[in-house]
């Protein structure tokens, strides 16, 4: 991978510097996991929070970034 996984949010922030490819999701998405957990928040917790309605993604695009989410939950250790 090209991306470092981030370990704060601001590293999170700091990937809109790059162009956006499938590296750079996989690398937010498993920087948000590690960020989470070091929370103490639950799976169940992020999806519903990635289920939120917002105005960036539609209700499908929600649904299906639940899946990758709880896919790359239940992967990265």
């Amino acid at each position: 991978m090209n991306y470092p996984i981030p370990h704060s949010p601001q590293e999170i922030i700091n990937l809109r510097q790059n162009p956006v490819d499938e590296e750079l999701v996989a690398a937010a998405i498993a920087g948000v996991i590690k960020i989470v957990r070091s929370q103490g928040q639950s799976l169940e917790e992020l999806t519903a929070q990635v289920l939120a309605d917002d105005q960036m993604l539609d209700k499908q695009q929600r649904r299906w970034l639940s899946q990758v989410v709880t896919q790359a939950w239940e992967t990265i250790s």
